[in-house]
Order: structure tokens, then C-alpha cells, then sequence
């Protein structure tokens, strides 16, 4: 009998420190406001008998910052857009995804199923990431200050609203929706004219004193504390339905121009700790309740359903910019008022 007690003894302290080595397993999750909620992470930290870590991010800018300061080793998992995603291939962060091992990726409606036709998610034949969610770029107006609704980007550069504009602080973008209003032969690849001509026309926007906003929740409480009349809304429909709480007189509209979307993926870096826990939180947030639950709370579109966009709207997908980092250079100098001498020139 004591030996059978020992023995047992023995056996539930070998799985005890079993359970306490997979209890200690941490997977670091770097990604969006809304992409990881409270009751998600303990969901899935209950369901996998981990520890989960969330970093949030609210630019493009601080995400490349953070996940290339040390070659992506301090994160597992991360969520990015297309048109950024391929820069954190090219530079060995992210790893190649087996789109076998997210099963829940069958859910998804075809035109993400297709990984293979989205612009920016494969590169010599692999997959990097897995789409989760997406929105177009438009335009948020105060209906009490206009007579009827903007039609054009152009709006944000009237007089009229100097002082009363909130945008975006990022520089890709700015770039981006200023080149396609000048109607750039590719928005995303400018000619080194058509770089200084957009560099002039964000200074003309710079000097209509617009409120700065990162994230969405901050830009809600910008446009309401300045009684705004125009925001560019970077998270398109997650803004929308967050003001609308707060004030129903604002309107939003797809530009004439067109408005710049992205679709936001997971993606694995290449220095993950644990890859296939990695691969399970991506699965994870393609459950139906989760999914839902995303458009649900923030108004953002997810991917287990077709595209929700009208079919007169032009919408512009993101793709990778001809220089990220002449882009950023150029907006601290424009952030900062002054952009006349151009940044040194980065490959």
C-alpha cells in the first residue's frame, strides 16, 4: 500500500508540473483595439490553459516600430494589413502560414478563401497571414454644419473648417487618400513629381490646423470635445458606429475619388515561442461567435461573411507603398509644419 501510495503521489506530482509547464506557456498577441478582447483572451486562456499577453497598437507606424525593433522576438502573433504585410515578409518577421492547420478558415466567405488572388498575403508561394477583418476609409461629417453631404475628399482642405477637421496621425495613409485626390496614376507608387505634389497639398491640410487622432475611441472624443465638422475615419465603420452613440447627427460617405480600404490578417513571426498556439488563436477568432461578436461591437465587416459594401462605391484596396520610410519621414516634418527640404532617401 505504500508503495502504491508513493507511486501515485509520484504520478500526480509528474502531472501537476506537467500542467504547471503548459499553464506557463505565454502566447504575446501584438495587434488592434478591438481585435482581442477581454472576454475573448480569457475564453481562450481558460480553453487552452495559457497565459495571454495583448500589446495594442493604433498606427502602422508603431506596429513596424515595435515588431522590427527586435526582428518581431518579443511577439508570437500579430495583426496587419495587406499592404504592410509584405514588408514584414521581406524583412523575415513573419513566417509562413499551413492554411490547414486553421480549420475554421473553411467558414470564411470564397472571396477570402482565395488567399492566393488577395494582393499582399502570399509571397514564392506561401501563405503569411489569414484575413480577419476589414473597412474602407471614408469621410465623417457633422450634418448640422453642412447644407448636404460632402461628395469629395477635397472637403477637409475647405477654409471654412480650419480648426474643425480631425485626422488621421499616420503617414502611409495621408499619403495615399492625398495622392488618389490628385488623382496619382497609382496612389500607392508615386512618381518623384507626384511625391512632391502630394507633399505640398498635405502641408495645404496641415495648415488647416487639423486635431490629431490615433486610435478610434480618441478620435470619438476629439470630434465631440471640438464640435468637429469633418473626420477622416482610418477605421472607417468601427468610428461610425461608436459616434453614432454619442451624436446621430453624422453622416458618412465614400468619397467621389474613391475611398482606400484595408483588410486586416493574422499573421505568425518567425520567432514565435509556440507556433501552433499561435495558429489556434488565429483559428480562435474565426468562430462564428467571435467573428460576430467583432462586427457586433466595433461595426466592423468580418470575413465569414461577403463583402457589405455598395456596389457604386469605389473602393481602393491598400497595397505596399513605393517607400515607407521616405513616407514617415516626410509626415513628421509635415506633422510638424515644415516639409519644403525633402528627408534623405531611404531604399
Amino acid at each position: 500500500m505504500k508503495v502504491l501510495t508513493r507511486a501515485s503521489a509520484l504520478l500526480l506530482i509528474i502531472a501537476m508540473l506537467t500542467q504547471i509547464t503548459w499553464a506557463s506557456d505565454v502566447l504575446r498577441i501584438l495587434t488592434w483595439h478591438g481585435y482581442a478582447d477581454a472576454d475573448w483572451i480569457a475564453e481562450f486562456e481558460r480553453d487552452h490553459d495559457v497565459r495571454v499577453d495583448v500589446t495594442f497598437v493604433e498606427s502602422d507606424d508603431e506596429l513596424w516600430e515595435k515588431l522590427s525593433k527586435n526582428h518581431g522576438e518579443d511577439f508570437d502573433v500579430f495583426a496587419a494589413n495587406t499592404a504592410e504585410l509584405q514588408r514584414y515578409i521581406a524583412n523575415n518577421i513573419a513566417t509562413p502560414i499551413q492554411i490547414k492547420n486553421i480549420p475554421n478558415s473553411k467558414n470564411q466567405a470564397l472571396r477570402f478563401r482565395n488567399t492566393e488572388k488577395i494582393t499582399g498575403l502570399n509571397h514564392n508561394g506561401n501563405l503569411y497571414a489569414v484575413p480577419f477583418t476589414y473597412s474602407e476609409m471614408g469621410l465623417i461629417y457633422d450634418k448640422k454644419q453642412f447644407k448636404s453631404a460632402p461628395t469629395s475628399m477635397s472637403a477637409l482642405w475647405l477654409p471654412q473648417y480650419q480648426g474643425k477637421i480631425i485626422l488621421y496621425d499616420g503617414s502611409n495613409h495621408n499619403f495615399s487618400l492625398t495622392a488618389l485626390l490628385l488623382d496619382a496614376k497609382n496612389p500607392f507608387q508615386l512618381s518623384p513629381i507626384e511625391m512632391n505634389n502630394t507633399v505640398k497639398k498635405l502641408l495645404e491640410l496641415r495648415a488647416q490646423n487639423p486635431i490629431f487622432y490615433t486610435g478610434p475611441e480618441e478620435s470619438v472624443r476629439l470630434f465631440l470635445k471640438n464640435n468637429a465638422a469633418l473626420m477622416f475615419a482610418n477605421y472607417g465603420k468601427q468610428q461610425v458606429k461608436q459616434l453614432q452613440q454619442a451624436n446621430p447627427e453624422i453622416g458618412y460617405i465614400i468619397p467621389k475619388e474613391g475611398a482606400l480600404a484595408w483588410l486586416d490578417c493574422w499573421a505568425i513571426t518567425v520567432s514565435a515561442k509556440n507556433k501552433p498556439l499561435a495558429g489556434q488563436w488565429i483559428n480562435f477568432t474565426l468562430e462564428k461567435n467571435i467573428s460576430t461578436a467583432l462586427t457586433r461591437r466595433q461595426g466592423l465587416s468580418n470575413t465569414l461573411v461577403a463583402n457589405n459594401l455598395n456596389e457604386d462605391d469605389k473602393i481602393i484596396w491598400l497595397e505596399p507603398s513605393e517607400n515607407f520610410e521616405l513616407r514617415s519621414q516626410y509626415w513628421e516634418r509635415i506633422r510638424a509644419g515644415n516639409a519644403r527640404k525633402a528627408p534623405k532617401k531611404t531604399q
